[in-house]
Formats: C-alpha cells, sequence, structure tokens
C-alpha cells in the first residue's frame, strides 16, 4: 500500500498517538513515536466507551483485548435521584452483532492495551523524549529532539495534548482551553451484579452515575458545578464526594456513599475544553485529538474522536497523492463532527451548572449520540 507519507513522526504517546502509530504502521509507514513521559503513564479511573468507540477500537484491532480486560454492556440508563429508571439511550451494536455497544476500561488499562499494539505494529518509540525545534525543508520536516538526535519526516503528526506544545508552536494566537464552571470526581468500586452497563441518576445539578470497568470493579463519576478552578485538598476528597451524593436516595448511590473510603482512588478533574478553528495543519505538520477538540465528557466520546482522527488521517494519506491533499481532506472530514462534540457537550455542561432545560439536554443527548453512529 502506498501512503502520501512514508516517513512519518507522531509527538504524544497518548490514545490519539498510539492510534496514529498503530494505523500507520499497519498500511506500511515507518513511524517514529515520542513521548515526553519516560515511563508512559496514563491517569485516571474509569473511560466510558460508546458504539463508535467500540467501532473504532475494532479497526486498530484492539476490540478483543479490550473485551478480554473491561466492560461491554448495551444501553445508558437514566434514573431518577430516588432510584427509579425513566429512560434508556440506545446503543447500536456498531462493532459486531455479537458485541455489546457500550462498555467502559480503566484509563491504564486501555493506554497499555493500546501501547503494546504501538510496538507489536513496528513504531520505533522513544520514551522521554521531545522536539525542540521543526524545520520545514522542501517536502520534508527536520525535527530536532531533546535527546539530541535530528531526523527528517514527510509528515508529523501533533498528538500531545490539551496543552499541546506543538499547538503553541504552529498557532501561538490559538485560543487557550477554557474551564467549564463544572468538576468531575470520579472513583474505583467494587462491581455488585445489578450494576452491568452504564447508569446515572439526573439531579438537578449534580449528576453522579457508574460504568463497569471489569467483571469485578465499577467506576463512580459525578459532575459538580463549581463557579472557580480552585485546589482542593485531595485529604479531604472522601468528605467531599460523600457529601455530593448526600441528597440521592436512590438504594445503588446510597451504598455506594457508604463505601467511599481511601481506597477508593478518588480522582478530582475540573472540565476544561478547547475548539481550535481551522485550520488544523500547517505545510506537513498536522495535530489531532485533544491537541485540537478537548472535549468535555458529557457525551463520552473525547477518546473516541481522537482515534478516529487517527484512523481517517491514515485512510487520507492512503487514499491521495499528496499530502498536502491528504491533510486537507482529513480536515474536512473531521471538522464537522469535532465541533459538534466539542460544542454539544459544552452545551449539556452548561444546562447542568444552570439546573436548566432537561427537554433541551435530553434533545442534545438524543441528537449527538444519533450522529456519533454515522460513518466516519
Amino acid at each position: 500500500m502506498t501512503l502520501a507519507a512514508q516517513r512519518i513522526l507522531i509527538i504524544g504517546g497518548g490514545f490519539s498517538g498510539m492510534s496514529a502509530a498503530i494505523d500507520l504502521c499497519r498500511r506500511g509507514a515507518q513511524v517514529d513515536l515520542v513521548e515526553l513521559d519516560a515511563q508512559w503513564r496514563n491517569y485516571g479511573a474509569g473511560i466510558s466507551l460508546g458504539p463508535a468507540t467500540l467501532r473504532a477500537l475494532k479497526q486498530l484491532g484492539v476490540l478483543e483485548a479490550f473485551l478480554r480486560d473491561g466492560a461491554a454492556g448495551d444501553g445508558v440508563r437514566l434514573c431518577l435521584p430516588h432510584g427509579p429508571q425513566i429512560a434508556e439511550l440506545p446503543t447500536p451494536r456498531l462493532a459486531a452483532p455479537d458485541v455489546p455497544g457500550g462498555g467502559a476500561i480503566l484509563r491504564p488499562v486501555l493506554a497499555r492495551i493500546l501501547a503494546d499494539a504501538t510496538r507489536a505494529a513496528g513504531a520505533d518509540v522513544r520514551l522521554g523524549c521531545t522536539f525542540t525545534a521543526l524545520r520545514e525543508q522542501g517536502d520534508q520536516v527536520e525535527v530536532e529532539f531533546t535527546d539530541g538526535q535530528t531526523r527528517r519526516y514527510d509528515l508529523v503528526i501533533g498528538a500531545d495534548g490539551l496543552y499541546s506544545k506543538l499547538r503553541a508552536r504552529l498557532f501561538p494566537d490559538a485560543p487557550k482551553p477554557r474551564y467549564s464552571g463544572q468538576a468531575v470526581w470520579r472513583a474505583i468500586l467494587p462491581r455488585p451484579a445489578e450494576i452491568d452497563t452504564c447508569t446515572m441518576w439526573m439531579g438537578p445539578r449534580i449528576k453522579p452515575g457508574v460504568n463497569p470497568v471489569s467483571r469485578d470493579e465499577m467506576y463512580l463519576f459525578v459532575t459538580e458545578p463549581r463557579p472557580v478552578n480552585d485546589h482542593i485538598d485531595p485529604s479531604t476528597f472522601v468528605a467531599r464526594l460523600r457529601g455530593l451524593l448526600e441528597d440521592f436516595s436512590a438504594p445503588a448511590l446510597k451504598t455506594i456513599r457508604d463505601q467511599l473510603d481511601d481506597s477508593a482512588r478518588i480522582i478530582f478533574r475540573p472540565l476544561e475544553g478547547l475548539l481550535l478553528p481551522r485550520p488544523w495543519y500547517q505545510g506537513r505538520v498536522v495535530l489531532i485529538g485533544d491537541a485540537v477538540h478537548a472535549t468535555t465528557p458529557h457525551l463520552a466520546s473525547g477518546a473516541c474522536i481522537g482515534i478516529e482522527d487517527a484512523l481517517v488521517l491514515a485512510d487520507e494519506l492512503a487514499r491521495n497523492d499528496s499530502v498536502p491533499l491528504a491533510l486537507s481532506a482529513f480536515e474536512e472530514r473531521r471538522w464537522e463532527r469535532c465541533r459538534m462534540v466539542v460544542e454539544n457537550s459544552a452545551r449539556l455542561g452548561e444546562i447542568e451548572v444552570e439546573g436548566g432545560d432537561k427537554d433541551e439536554h435530553s434533545r442534545i443527548m438524543r441528537e449527538s449520540h444519533a450522529a456519533l453512529v454515522q460513518p466516519i
């Protein structure tokens, strides 16, 4: 298979960067991946995956590993604060007829699956390393690295996340990440048998939910309005998270509240978003993933659209005769879908913070999920 670019550098070893490395290597490219973190760590608790994400994992060849180490289920249950279910969002079986339409997994476990696949695909992974300078020279990019090496590439892919240094280099006037006025708490807990798919309780302004991440564990997520992005002392995490669940009398949430202690591995994260206006590339350097479209988790699609970026970019490099044509086609295919996820997720957060129109919230959820199952 002939690609418009054969020698490719990927900056950043997160989900988007690893996915690009896997697919491009599989298509015959010579891929270097540099990741600044020498331990290649991925922090976090659980991550929810919808139908489109499972479809993307299948295309990458790692769906079987996800099903082995994570958990899959059909539908997203929506419940009242005192427990009764009021609705269920469908999750079509896009990956395969015998594979449920959604699921979740611990973030470090998914990172390990993708890291193993990246190395198995043949990518040259260099950890504790990143770029220091880039210079376009004709149809190549010369890159200097922190380890003292200088190498030349046909294409450079920036997948270095929300606070992308490559984005700052390419587009110094780009918007900065914006705090949403909302934060999310996450924790890992034992999984009772009755929790077999994603379940959420729709409070006026607080929204807790749970999702299985393995046969034995589930993760709890709770969104909370926080007007100011201030520091929270980790020694208060247990008490604060318990407090957020006080007004929910659903039996499952009461049990969860009683279980919360220091063993729950509680994580607190302010929610930020960013949508870089087009263009997403300059010359032979292109940005993907959170570097251009970081989203809040309201549609559980941040990882999804980043992985999809990798697949579409590889596809366009195979379809087109030149890098400029491939990058233009990539951007054209990705812009509207990614814009929808970022902006609709942000609006869902605004409605939750304001205690706003539940009908609008439901409509955005339905329309967004319907759009996400469409082909990429």
